[in-house]
Parts: C-alpha cells; structure tokens; sequence
C-alpha cells in the first residue's frame, strides 16, 4: 500500500477505489476432485488442520478455517444444482478474507465431475438449441429441464431443480424409489451433457461461438476452481500451493477402485477427461504457480485398494508434514508483511468501516430533504453541538449518516475535509469505548502530523485529549466526524455510554450520530434521552422515518435495476400491496431478498409477501430451513441466539459438530472420517443470511450475532418456545465452554439405524473426537506466564449454566471456584463478576443458597476498591471476610479451602484469622478511591448515584458500587461544599486555595475559576441553578453561566439594605455590614442569605430572602440554628429565648405558626427529613427530634464522655430516621450512634469509620433503608440500616492506632502499644484478650516489652515504669521514671534496659538496668542527649551495652537541628517494635532501620553544634568501659550492633553506614573504623552478611555488607515520591518485607532469588510490623487501631497448606477446644502467681 493511498485512507477519503481489509482469518480452500484424494483430506482434517488451527491461535491470535467443498457433501446439495456457484463464491471470500495462504489444489489422474450449467443466457441455450435442430439431433430434453427466467435482465434459463421433476430424488426414506429417481437423473443428465457438447463444438467449429463460451460445456468443477483460486490470480507465491500426485500401475482390472483415481467412460479411460487433466496439471498450473509452492509425488499401486494409510504411511507423513510446513511458511510470511504498528492497524480499522460506509452508499436512494437538512447543519458556522439522527430499529439511520458522509466533500468546496467514519459495534475495535476513542484520536493525530505517543491509554485523560484533539481542526482541513449507532457502544462512564461525547464543539468541526429511539421501549430509548439532555437543542435531532409507499417502491424498483433483476406485472402489485402495509428500510430490504428469488415462472401461491417486519423475518427462516435442512439450520440460529453475545464462526462450527442430532441427520447416510459439520453447510446457510448477521467484538473475539433486534426478537420466539429445547441449547453451549470434550476428549453418540444397516456396523455406540478446543481460564506462553484470559468463557459459561439450572455445576467451576474468581478479576471488571452471582440469585428459590452467594458476592463488592487494582489479593480478601460463615455455609467452606490452597501463588499473605468487614451486617458498601478526606457526597435526584469530591469528583452506582466516573480537575487545594444543580447536569465545588470548579455531569469537561470573586475575596459557598452558577464570599456574590462565563457581580450589602428598607424597618444590629454566611437561590429571583457576625460568642443570625416574585422579605432573626421547608414558605429556627418555633411567609413578611417543646439546651443544628415531617436538632449532649404537626419533641442523649460540635455555623452532626421512623441513627466522631425512637434508648454504637465522619445523609425511598457517611478516612460507606441489629462478626480493635507491636514467641502472644494502653493479643484467634492501663482515664502508654513466654509485660505509662504479670492483668511493679524513651529485654527476659531522655531544659538522660519481675535495680549511668534519642544497642555477645551521645561541642549552649518528626516518630515506634524478635540488638536494631527509610536529615550545611560519641557500658555492671568519638560530618540516625561480631558496632547517617571496632581504646579517642558501607540503612540479616536499602524515593535493594556492593535488586528505582518506607527481613531471613505508604502496600520478596511472592494492599495505613519467630506469620498493626495476623504461605512451602487448615478459624471444633486450652493455660499461670505470692 504506498503513502498516497495510506494519506487517502486516513482522510478518510471515499472518493477513490479502497483498497482490500486485512483480516484476522486464515481461510483455505481445499480444491481436489471427490473420490481419489479422500485418503489425503481425511488425513489432513484429522491430523494437520488441528494443528494449524493451535498454531496460528497461538502465535498471531488468528482463526484457521477450512473450506473443503468435497467433504461430508449431502445429496441434496446437488438438488438445485448450487454446488458449483458455492464453490466459486467461497473461493472469493477465501481470497478476500484469508491471512495468507487461500487456496490448495490436489491434483491426481481424475480430471473430476463435469456438471452442465446451471445458468445458460436464454439466448445463447436458443443458439445451441437451433443447433442441435440443424443437426438433427432430438433436443427436448433440454426443453423440459431448462426453464426461462424473464425476471433476469438479459433472460436467463434456469436448471430446474431435480426434485422438481424427479420427486424421489431425494426421498431417503424409500431407497428403492430415490435409486430410480437418481438413475434416470444421472442417465438424463449425461444426455444433456453430449447433447450441450455437441451443439457447443459445433458453434464453435462454425465461428459462432470462442473457444472459452464452449470450454465451459466441456470443464471440470476441479478445473474451474483452479481457474479461480490460481490461474486467474496475480500473486500465487503467497496465497497459493500446489500438491500433484501420480499413482504408477494402477489396476485396470479392478474398475471399481481405478474409477475412484482415474476418469472412466465405457469401461475404458476417457481419453477426453484425460487430456484435459494432464494440460491443466502438467502445462497450465506449472506455468503459473510459484514452483516453490508445488510439490510433487509419485507413488505405487499397491494391493487390492491401491492406496490406504497403512501402505503408504511414509507418503502420507511427508505429505502432511510438508504441508504443514509450508502453510506456516505462507502465515508468517504474511504477518511479517502485515504492518502491525499502530499505523497499520489504524489503517485495517479505518478501512473496515470506509467498505462498510460505501456499501451503504451504494443501495442509497431518496430522501433529498433530510440530506439537505445535513448539509445545512455541516456548513452553519454557528452549529456548535453534534448532529443527531434517530429513529426506530431499521429506519435507515446508517445508510442516512452513510450517505452524508460520502457527500461532505462536496459541502466544503476549497477545502480538505478529514472524515471519520465509525460504525460502532461492527468491529472488534468499535464495540467498547476506549479502543474507539483511541483509533479515532490516532486517525485525527496523523492527518495534523501529531503523534501518536501522545495519545493516553486510560479513559479520562483519553476522553480529555480526544476533546483537544477535535479544537486543532482548520479552515483548510475541518473535522468531520461521524459515529453509527452511538447505543452500541460498551465501556463507557457507567450506564451513560454517552458522557464522552463534547457537548460543546470547536470551530471547524462537526459530529453527526446516529441513535435508536422508540417512544414504547425505554431501554432502547435510553441514550437518546440522555443524549436529548446533553444537547439541549430541538434542531439539532432528526428524526429518520419509513421511507413511505413511493419511494418505498423506487427504491426497490432501483435496487433491482442494479441488481439485473425485474417481475411480471403481477409480482409488482404484490411488492406494492405489502409496502403499503410498512415501508421501513428493514422491511424493504426482506422483500427485494425476497422477490430477487422470484422467476418468471414461479407459481402464484409460492409468491407470497408477509405485511410486518416480524413476518417476514419468519418466512425468512422457514425458506432458510426447508432449502438447508430444518434441523441444521434450527440449531445453527438457535445457538447463536442462545449466546449471551454472539458466536465466532469457529465456535459455532464447534458446537454443531457437538451436537449430535445435527449430525445425525446430516450424516444419516454417511460415516465421515472426522465427526464434525462440513464448514461448506454453515457457510450456505450464513450467505442466505446476508448482512442480517454482523460481525463485532466481544470478549476479544469477533463473533456473529443479529445486526437487528427485530431478527433477535423473531429466533427466540421461533426456537425458544419450547423451555426443554431452551435447556438443551442453553446446556450444550455451557458445555462447550466448560471445555468437556475440549483436547481429544472423545464424545459418545449412537449410530443412526440407517448407518448401521448400510455399514453394516455391529455396535449402536461409538465415540468420535470432535476436535474442540480445550477451554482454560488462563492461557500461557512457553515461558509460563499468562499471555491472554478465556474471556469467552467468562462471559457466555455462567450464563448459560443459569439458564440450564445446572447450579451445581456452576457453583463448582465458576462461582465458588478460587480460579474462577481469581482468574475473571484479572480480566474483567468487578461488575462482571457480580452480575453472575446476582443473574443466579434471580434464577433460584433456595434461601440457603442465596445466601452463601450473597455472602461471598458481598465480601467481593466490600473489597472491590482493592481487588479492582490488586485482583491477586482475592483469596485474603475472601479469607479476611468470611471466615466466620465457614461452619454453616459448606459452598463457602469450600471457597475458602481453595483460596488457602491456591491463594498462594497469587499473594502468599493469607489471613490467618476474620480480620475485615463480613459482609451480611450492616455495611453494605465501602466506596474507596479518594486519595483525601471526603468533604461532601451528594446523591442524584434518581438516587442512582453518589457524587462525592476531594481533590476530584468520583461517582459511584449506588446498586452496584461500581465506580463510573472519575473526573480529577488537577487542582492543588481540597474541594469542599459540593452542589448539584436542579436537574443533575452540572455540579460544582470550591477549593481551600479559593478556585471553582464547574463539572458538566453528562459529558465530564469542566470549568476552572480561580478567585472567580472581586478584589480576590474568599469564597464562602457555591449555588447551582439549571442555566447559572452562583459563588458567594462573606460580602459580595457572582453570577457565572454554566460555561464559566462571568455574568454579573452583586454587592451583598445592597440586598441586605433593601430587604431593610422594603420592610421599612431599621437595622438596629448593623447587619448590612455583617457577613454572609451560607447563600441559596430557587431562581435568580428568589434567593435566600443568612447573615452572623462571625463571632463564635454571638450566634445571632438575620435571614435575609426575597420571594418567587423578586419581592424582598422581611428580614428575621434567630439564634443559632435554622431550617427551611423545600418551597421555602416556612422557617424552623431557635430564638434568642432558646425557644424552637415555625414561623410562615405571609405576603412579604414573616408569622410564627407554631412553638415547639424546649430544647433545654442552644440548638448546634436543624434539619427537615425530606418528607417534612419531622424536624431534628443537634445539641451539645444529643439530639431532639420534634414532630411537625404535634410539635411533641423526644431527646437522644449521647454517653457523659462523647459530645456534638460544631463544624460550622449551623453545621454538627447529623442525625437520620430509618425507612419505619422506629430508628434515629446519628453520626458522633469515629461512631454511628443507634436509638430506638419510642424509648429514646441508646441501641448499639457502631464502629463506621477510623476517621471523623463529616456527612450522614439517609437514602430512604422505596425498598432502600439506607445511610452514606463520609469520613475524613477517605472513604464513603453504604450502610443497610435493616441489617443494623443483625449479628455482625467483630473485629477487635484499638480506638487509637497502633504505635508498636512485639511478640512473644513462645506464648504466640502480641503486645500492642497504643497511646491509652498495652493491647494483649492472641495471635492464633486473632482477639484481643486485654487492655493493660494504670490510669484508665488518662494513660498515655510510650513503650512496652513482653518477655518470651508472655508472662511479663514492661511499659511505660504516664511518667511510670510499669512491670505487668500479664495473665493476672495486675501491675507487680511500679516506679516514677519520666521521659522513657526505650525498653530493651536483657538476657532472655531476666533483665531489662530502660533509656530516658532528659527532662525539660535539661540534657542528662538516664540508663537503667532492672531485674525481671521484681523491677531491681542492677545498675544506672548517665548519658547526654541535646537533640533526637538514638535507642541503645546490646553486642550480640550479650556483654556491652552501647549508646550515643551528645556533648556539647562548644562552651556556650547551642542545640542541633531537630531531626526530621516523621523519621522521630518512626523511629521511636521502631524501637519496640521489633525488640522481641531477638534477645540480640542486633536484630532490634535491624528493625529499626526503616528510620532510615523514612528520611532523615542531617544537621545542616554549617555542620553539627554537638558532638557525638559512644559511650560503651559492661552490661553486667554498669561499668562505662569506653567512649568513642565520632568523626562523621552528619547527624547520627541509629547505631547497630553487628550480629556476627561482638566488637562492631554500625553508626548510621543519612548517607552511609560506618562499622566500627568498640575493643580498647580511652575515654574520648577516635572511634576505629573497620569499614564504611554506602546506602546501607541498618536493616541486616542475622549473620550480618545482607542488608537493605531502601530510599524513599523509591526502589529496593539487598547489599553486600562486607564490601556494601549491591548483589540484588528487587524493586528498581523508580521516582514514586518521598514516602514512609519500612523494609526489614523476616525473623528467618528467608523474605525482605518492605511497605510503601504511598501505594498503601506490602509486599513480600524471597532473599534467595529476588522473586516477589505477595503484594498485599492494607485497608489502613501501616504504622508497626512484626515477625515470627519460626517465619510462618507476620503481625501489622494499622492506624486504625486495627492488628492483623498474616500467614507467610510461600506457595513453594506445601507445609504451609497443612498449617492454614490448621488454624483456629479453620475449623470451629479444634476452635473452641483451643480456646478452652487457653484459658486453662492462663488458669494454671493465675493459680502459681497467686501461691507464689
């Protein structure tokens, strides 16, 4: 294809020839005559073809199809005599159609059958027919078999079909009369062979006719094809091979089998047939086939068979290894050709829809009006919206927008108009959204000379860029594009397919669409709607119509013009009649298919017209089915009809060569060699089928389905009446994709009493390979990693397993299936693993079952934010979910055995406990995806969705929880009081850093306005109506249009003026001067402020507000807090009395109506329920809820210790009513707040959040019982309040988060550090088993330490070391040490170190050394501290405790520069969080490193003002043994004892590690260094040969530490941000563990081989780690106060499967028994302390 061509192309120019559309199809025609080459072909369709079918599947992602016109024919293909025209049509749609190779002959010595024409021009038959007369040959037998078609322009006359004349031809079921039939057929039909011969010889010796008109009485079906496939064709070297076979000494004694391999007449050879072979094999196909692609063969005769595969197997494998060799040399070749850049398949995909385009053209008459209604709106300047074109299913809507695009060139004269043309759902590349805008972008991008690198791949910024793209058009080159069926589209926004669409267009650029729209079908009409909502302008619709009786008739009188084609006067009333009845395009086109098969001579009664589109479609079918066989094609339409979304040609071929009542029909009378359909049947039936079938992607295929529902509509009220044949269709389908019969599996079938009388066969059973594919949920490449998903089976099997009831079936292999799950995660989105769980609930009546689904679909939706990103996390999220159902629910029991099982080798972190939400409670949803705090939701007026803003807008389906837009503005700031306007088009928001931003809802553009107000005044609120936006500061308002186009600008103080003077009152108060509060508008008239003086000791507040006539209102005064009804006549409010009253518009002034009970208390906030009913208030202490009507009030009150407060003026905590009015739910800090509204009783508290909530609202409305809160944690959550009470699976927990955690490893305990107290954990349950406080009330917990057997528990509370006995929950132990800033366990737990820092204004701090449990003191020392404490090492010798100091380098006092708090904090949380892992520094101090990680700083360029040293103490006695200076210019981050050698000690910088040598030397010398390692944080293996580093800008890396060279790498070093890292080993040092506070995960590496084994994403920000002793668990603690207990499951570790079965949460027996053992263990300890004592 050269340049010019590919410029054309991409102009989408139809102006010039199109070049041929590459295809994704190997297609061949198999050409070879019927008898002699059966051994071949059978050899070939059993063993080659499958072959090259994986082949080319596999390596280019292409269907192989065989078209072998001569295999599994049946006799009634030869009854109308279309054998011959199939065979050439087929060979055109190989060559059309097919990658590469097209067309393969097998030639022998058999020249073949040589059928008379079924077609002769009538002229021409009456030349031969007088020729014959003037030989005096008897030619009526012609007379009698040829008929004259005067409906054909020139006439022609027809063969007639044989049954026609014979009428036993084909009656199978009296052999004896169909043998009759078929001799006198046979016998006839070589008389009229001689008979045309002879006349054509004779013309042709007179000069009467040339050589061609006479060869074609004389050629071969063979030879004929060949002419076809080869002869005729320009490049044979790619598409075309050759194989010649000659047999030596065949037995002309046996004529029977001779006659099979060579032409016989008379008993003799037929010398004519012979000559005619050996020129077309040995002269013509030589001269013009690449000799490359001929191979030739010469073999013998042999035996009383001549050939059979046993004889010649040495043949018949060179041959099929030849030829499959050489039909992948001609595949490939043609892939390497075949330009698959981004340019080339751009080029395939434009060029697709370009043919499409000019075949609608081409059949295009009439409607000039519309036409001229087109161009009008293309050459309007001032056109600025799209164009669209809609009407009912078959109207013409395509042909329509077809037709103007093949015209605008001519609409813009002088200039060079780029077309784009899509016929969305046509092909693969057009079905979904983001393709499609991504080949739209690239074809706009090449014709600007833009590139293609640019172009986005993720749909907003796709979206966004195709909408720059469309305002780079010109004068000189406009843009014109134009969309076909814009309802098709899949993959858009959530349900709106059209929100991608510009509402507003650029110069120089116009879109037509085309959309279906019927007024008594919704669902069709959907998109029309919303499309009529976006563009909001009546002309800018065109409604298409029926094309009315006249030109109804014309343009089928033209269609058969061109189609050479006309009827008798008669046929012609009956066209007129039915078009009378309807004349839509759909059904003018059924009727010319119709009347085109009508002849001249056709009956009366077999020309009958239906009057209705649905009809037509059934006669369609019926003539379909009485021409092919009613079964076949029964089966072939109910299957595709049946599919959830269309078949490919190769699966339905799959599924009829299943199905074995088709096949033992159509082989009733054969025994094939291969039990599969003959592809030639499908393929007559789909070309009577012509373009009501089309092609379009799904599921990454291209598959067939009906182009018109109408089509879809009739197939299933013809085939699926019937539910047992619904099932049977429904079941076969399902067992295609279940993979069955898939890879040699052969099928069992019974022969047909037919097949076994004529065959003879001994045996009703058999079983045949249907050669079907296999079907895998994963495929993978050589190397073993996945290379693409079965998304076919995702998508059709669960349908149809549903649809057949065959629920256990489907349960076992989708459903609760851990593959399944995991592998449709991986490719699909959430929703479409949804929607099989909710398509089966709908299909059962089992309440258990429904449950056990709803359950495991629920845990699936709670996890949906994360498993949407990290689908390898399923088996934790379903572990972590639902293992307290496992004891009742035996499918989910299953479920989770598997996820335990084969979770693993996706994420080897596996809860070892039920560790998140279980789905069946009262949360129904957790909406995840904002990055900040959740400052405003609202829900849309259909309460379908939820629109929710932080730094962007995300919304969300409120009944699936599907995300369905993201919209990020990039700003900087938080947005904040988000609106929607009136009618849902537009919401808006404003930020902290003052800026707007203005989002259309439809179409996701937005509009920016920074500082929108005068002089720059802070804004203070925003308004949407249906046509404005208002934004208000505390003194002025703007009026902006809904383009972000400033309309006006108003000066508060003049409304509050004349709202004064109006009422002709005074303002005593100065209110004109006050601020604006909070602003509302119902019109620009009637508009609503509140004024306060913004003092928080004065809430007296003016409402200020004029009615719908404009009029201004009296001013009214009130205290504190204010409601207000929907149409704005009535006012809830406190007054300076403390009073709560109604008060009414009256005229233009204001009357209290009624006076509600007293509060008792000042009112924080009012509110109206929505049905306004009943009025609620938020008070310091509680909430009152009031009766509208009664004025009769009750009071919720909140604990002594939990109080309301006030966000805003007029803004607290809300409270809700539930659908019944029997529940009042509030929202109180972290909580959700339950009272029983006739009590006033205080339910339950429910832990919502770990984070403030700052929105409640109730969703209420017909079956919904809902609450949403938004919280400051990020998150949005769908709360179901019916299951409020039902019993939820707890989660112990921490009301504050984690600090630290440490383990004590032989009680398989945990000790958590929070600030209010020591959390006691049991690791195997995964409860809380206490909370350790000596103040309850006002503890503040710092550090704490358990010894190994979990008897003791050090801390450090509120100034006080705290020695706890753990089982007896009592402190044993307690003196007053301020400041502890570590705890260390000394000498396997019977000694502890405790380092305080010095008080305030003092630098000396304090070591101690203390016995266990008595709290001795041993022995203390001083050290001095001037800015961050380093916590102290102990030598892995157990002798030298070492720490750092800090002397002042000056005389006079100076301080260091602080360190960097984040890295304080975590390092101090470090300094306990691992202690327990070892009694050895060493492995405490590994632990810490992540200090490093999180980013320390040094002192400054100036360099340190102190200096630091070490100080080194002989841990038995307290001795101060040496001091050493340290040289290093940086601050000291952490110190390290080297675990492999006693004498080193590691000091860590922000730079580089430097080891030195603590043996000898004096007081104050210079520390030896043995070593300096670069990068190295601290973090190092128990042999001290590895550490880590691990920057905070991202990467990971494994060091060597003797000469600190990097030996591995497991993340790369990637820019991702400065974040809190933690990287450290495990306590075997078998996995490096490092957490990303940024990504908010995880992940586990093998030290070994750098293989990541888990990427684990936690549900809230991880603030300590800790490891097991024996490595088999990991225990998080999170920020919310949450611990988790992981089990380290490396999937190379089969043991790990036997230990996770093990567990507790496993097994509900082995549970309790457990938990029993526990409390005798601690029974036991209690009983021993209490006689020691």
């Amino acid at each position: 294809m050269d340049d010019r061509t590919v410029d054309r192309i991409f102009a989408g120019s139809l102006e010039h020839r199109l070049p041929p559309v590459s295809s994704k199809i190997v297609r061949i025609f198999t050409s070879s005559t019927f008898t002699d080459t059966g051994m071949e072909r059978n050899t070939l369709m059993a063993q080659v073809y499958p072959k090259l079918k994986d082949y080319c599947r596999e390596k280019h992602g292409l269907e192989f199809q065989v078209v072998d016109m001569r295999w599994g024919v049946r006799d009634e293909a030869t009854d109308d005599h279309m054998t011959t025209e199939l065979c050439m049509r087929e060979i055109s749609n190989c060559q059309r159609l097919s990658m590469g190779p097209n067309f393969v002959c097998f030639l022998g010595q058999k020249y073949g059958y040589r059928p008379i024409p079924t077609y002769i021009v009538s002229a021409e038959l009456q030349l031969l027919r007088d020729e014959l007369t003037a030989l005096n040959v008897d030619g009526s037998t012609l007379d009698l078999w040829y008929k004259k078609d005067s409906n054909a322009v020139p006439p022609v006359s027809v063969l007639q079909p044989i049954s026609s004349i014979l009428v036993n031809f084909n009656n199978k079921r009296v052999p004896k009369l169909q043998q009759q039939d078929q001799a006198i057929w046979w016998d006839t039909m070589v008389r009229m062979q001689k008979l045309l011969r002879k006349a054509s010889q004779s013309l042709f010796n007179g000069g009467k006719i040339d050589k061609d008109t006479m060869h074609n009485y004389f050629m071969s079906v063979t030879e004929r094809e060949i002419i076809n496939g080869i002869l005729n064709v320009k490049n044979t070297k790619n598409h075309c091979l050759g194989y010649v076979r000659y047999i030596n000494n065949i037995n002309l004694q046996n004529l029977k089998k001779a006659s099979l391999f060579i032409d016989i007449l008379n008993r003799s050879l037929d010398t004519e047939a012979c000559k005619l072979m050996a020129d077309l094999r040995d002269v013509r196909l030589p001269n013009k086939i690449e000799a490359t692609n001929l191979q030739r063969y010469t073999i013998e005769w042999i035996g009383r068979e001549g050939l059979d595969p046993d004889t010649h197997s040495e043949y018949l494998q060179h041959f099929i290894t030849h030829f499959y060799k050489n039909m992948v040399k001609l595949i490939d070749r043609a892939m390497r050709k075949e330009d698959s850049s981004a340019q080339g398949q751009i080029v395939t995909e434009i060029l697709q829809h370009m043919n499409a385009c000019n075949n609608c053209v081409e059949v295009f008459y009439g409607r000039e009006d519309t036409l001229e209604r087109i161009r009008a709106h293309q050459q309007d300047p001032e056109a600025k919206k799209p164009l669209v074109l809609y009407g009912e299913g078959g109207c013409g809507k395509t042909s329509m927008l077809s037709k103007a695009a093949s015209m605008s060139p001519k609409w813009f004269p002088g200039s060079k108009p780029i077309c784009i043309i899509r016929f969305l759902g046509t092909t693969p590349d057009s079905s979904s959204l983001q393709p499609t805008l991504v080949s739209i972008c690239q074809q706009v991008s090449y014709n600007y000379m833009l590139p293609f690198e640019d172009i986005p791949d993720d749909l907003v910024p796709l979206t966004a860029y195709f909408k720059y793209l469309l305002t780079i058009a010109t004068k000189e080159m406009p843009l014109l594009l134009f969309l076909d069926s814009i309802d098709q589209m899949t993959g858009a926004q959530g349900a709106n397919k059209v929100s991608w669409l510009p509402t507003k267009i650029p110069p120089y650029c116009k879109i037509i669409l085309t959309c279906a729209a019927e007024a008594d079908n919704p669902e069709i009409s959907r998109d029309y709607h919303l499309l009529r909502r976006m563009i909001d302008a009546d002309e800018n619709f065109i409604e298409i119509t029926d094309l009315g009786e006249d030109l109804a008739m014309q343009v089928i009188r033209m269609w058969m013009q061109k189609a050479c084609r006309d009827l008798t006067n008669y046929q012609w009333r009956l066209v007129a009649n039915a078009i009378s009845k309807c004349s839509l395009p759909i059904f003018v086109k059924l009727v010319f298919a119709e009347i085109c098969r009508w002849r001249s001579y056709t009956r009366p009664q077999e020309t009958y017209l239906a009057s209705t589109i649905m009809d037509s479609i059934m006669m369609l079918f019926e003539r379909i089915e009485k021409q092919h066989g009613r079964l076949l094609v029964f089966h072939a339409l109910a299957y595709i009809t049946a599919a959830k979304s269309g078949l490919s040609e190769s699966e339905l071929e799959d599924l009829i060569s299943l199905d074995d009542k088709v096949l033992d029909d159509v082989y009733q009378y054969h025994l094939p060699p291969t039990r599969r359909i003959p592809p030639l049947l499908w393929t007559r039936i789909r070309n009577d089928l012509p373009n009501y079938l089309s092609e379009r992607e799904a599921d990454g295929v291209s598959v067939m389905n009906w182009y018109h529902r109408q089509f879809r509509d009739a197939a299933r009220e013809r085939y699926f009446k019937n539910k047992n044949l619904s099932n049977y269709f429904h079941s076969s389908i399902a067992d295609y994709f279940l993979g069955i019969w898939g890879g040699g599996v052969p099928k069992p079938f019974k022969f047909t009493e037919i097949q076994r009388h004529r065959f003879n066969l001994a045996s009703k059973d058999s079983a045949a390979d249907r050669k079907v594919p296999t079907q895998p949920l994963v495929y993978y490449n050589k190397e073993g990693k996945v290379s693409r998903y079965n998304l076919r089976k995702f998508g059709e099997m669960p349908f149809h397993l549903v649809r057949c009831q065959r629920f256990d079936d489907l349960y076992e292999h989708a459903l609760f299936n851990y593959q399944w799950l995991h592998a449709k995660l991986s490719s699909c989105p959430l929703q479409a693993v949804l929607s099989d769980f909710e398509d089966t609930c709908l299909h059962l009546t089992n309440k258990e079952t429904i449950r056990e689904l709803t359950l495991v679909a629920d845990a699936l939706r709670l996890g949906g934010a994360i498993l949407g990103v990290y689908p390898d996390m399923l088996a934790s999220q379903l572990v972590g979910r639902l293992l307290p159902e496992i004891g009742t629910n035996p499918n989910v029991k299953r479920l989770l055995q598997q996820c335990d099982k084969e979770g693993p080798h996706h994420s080897a972190l596996i809860p070892m406990h039920h560790c998140l939400h279980t789905p069946g409670g009262p949360l129904k949803y957790s909406l995840e995806g904002h990055q900040f705090a959740v400052f405003g939701f609202k829900l849309t007026a259909d309460y379908r969705y939820i629109v929710s803003v932080s730094n962007k807008f995300l919304t969300w389906d409120l009944a699936t929880s599907d995300l369905t837009r993201e919209v990020n503005p990039d700003i900087e700031g938080i947005m904040q009081n988000l609106v929607l306007s009136p009618d849902n088009r537009y919401a808006a928001a404003y930020t902290n850093n003052n800026k707007v931003v203005l989002l259309n809802m439809l179409s996701s553009e937005f509009v920016i306005l920074a500082s929108p107000l005068e002089n720059d005044e802070e804004i203070h609120g925003v308004f949407l109506l249906n046509a404005h936006l208002l934004v208000h500061g505390n003194r002025t308002w703007a009026q902006f249009s809904l383009q972000g186009d400033l309309q006006a600008n108003h000066d508060g103080a003049s409304f509050v003026s004349a709202a004064f003077a109006q009422a002709g009152k005074e303002d005593d108060g100065g209110w004109v001067r006050k601020p604006i509060l909070t602003m509302e508008c119902r019109s620009l008239q009637t508009m609503r402020f509140i004024l306060w003086s913004g003092q928080l000791d004065k809430p007296d507040m003016m409402l200020i507000a004029s009615n719908s006539e404009g009029l201004k209102m009296e001013p009214l005064a009130f205290h504190s807090a204010m409601a207000q009804n929907g149409e704005w006549t009535k006012v809830y409010c406190m007054t300076k009395d403390k009073g709560v009253v109604e008060a009414c518009v009256e005229g233009a002034t204001w009357r209290v109506n009624k006076e509600f009970e007293d509060p008792g208390e000042q009112l924080l906030q009012l509110k109206l329920d929505k049905e306004e009913e009943n009025l609620f208030g938020t008070t310091c202490n509680g909430f009152r809820i009031w009766n509208i009507e009664s004025c009769t009030m009750k009071s919720f009150t909140l604990a002594h210790s939990v109080r309301n407060i006030s966000t805003k003026m007029l803004q607290s905590n809300s409270c809700v009513l539930s659908l019944s009015k029997d529940i009042l739910v509030a929202a109180v800090r972290k909580s959700l707040y339950v009272w029983n509204v006739e009590s006033e009783q205080l339910l339950k508290v429910l832990d919502a959040h770990f984070g403030r909530i700052i929105s409640l609202e109730p969703l209420t409305i017909g079956n919904w019982n809902l609450i949403i809160t938004s919280s400051i944690d990020r998150s949005v959550k769908v709360w179901n309040i019916n299951n409020i009470f039902e019993q939820v699976h707890a989660i112990d927990r921490h009301e504050l988060q984690i600090d630290a955690i440490t383990i004590a490893q032989d009680a398989c305990l945990a000790i958590t550090v929070t600030r209010g107290c020591v959390g006691v954990w049991d690791l195997l349950t995964g409860t809380q088993q206490a909370r350790l406080a000596d103040s309850p009330l006002g503890a503040i917990v710092t550090h704490a330490e358990v010894t190994s057997d979990g008897r003791y528990i050090v801390s450090a509370e509120s100034g006080n070391l705290i020695i706890w006995n753990r089982a007896l929950e009592s402190v044993i132990f307690k003196e007053e040490q301020p400041n502890i800033k570590q705890i260390l366990l000394l000498n396997n737990g019977e000694r502890f170190l405790t380092a305080s820092g010095p008080s305030e204004g003092a630098t000396e701090g304090l070591l101690v050394v203390r016995t266990l449990p008595d709290g001795e003191r041993v022995w203390a020392a001083n050290f001095t501290l001037h800015s961050s404490f380093k916590p102290a090492v102990v030598t892995c010798d157990n002798e030298h405790i070492v720490i750092c100091n800090q002397e002042d380098a000056s005389a006079a006092p100076k301080t260091s520069k602080k360190a960097n708090s984040r890295r304080g904090s975590v390092s101090s949380t470090s300094g306990s969080l691992h202690s327990s892992r070892s009694s050895k520094s060493s492995r405490s101090g590994s632990a810490r490193s992540r200090s490093n990680s999180v980013g320390s700083t040094s002192s400054g360029g100036t360099g340190p003002t102190t200096k630091e040293t070490l100080l080194v103490f002989d841990a038995e006695t307290g001795n101060l043994n040496a001091k050493f200076q340290l040289k290093s210019g940086k601050e000291v981050l952490q110190i390290l004892a080297m675990p492999n050698k006693a004498n080193l000690v590691a000091v860590i910088d922000s730079d580089k590690a430097t080891v030195v040598d603590i043996r000898g030397g004096g007081n104050g010398t210079n520390a030896k260094v043995s070593r300096t390692i670069q990068k190295w944080g601290g973090c190092c293996t128990q042999d001290g040969k590895y550490g880590l580093y691990a920057p905070t800008r991202g990467g990971l890396q494994l060091l060597e530490l003797k000469h600190g060279a990097t030996v591995k790498t497991f993340i790369p070093k990637v820019a991702e941000g400065v974040f809190t890292v933690m990287s450290l080993f495990n306590q075997t040092d078998e996995y490096v563990l490092y957490y990303h506070s940024g990504r908010r995960t995880l992940r586990i590496f093998k030290t070994a081989d750098a293989s990541m084994i888990a990427n684990y994403k936690v549900q809230a920000e991880l603030s300590a780690i800790a490891s097991t002793k024996d490595g088999k668990a990991l225990v998080l603690g999170a920020v919310d106060g949450c611990i988790s207990v992981l089990a380290l499951a490396d999937p190379s570790k089969p043991e790990m499967i036997s230990f996770l079965s093990t567990l507790p949460s496993r097994d509900e027996k082995w549970k309790k028994e457990s938990m029993l053992k526990h409390h005798e263990i601690d029974d036991i300890i209690q009983d021993a302390e209490k006689q020691g004592a």
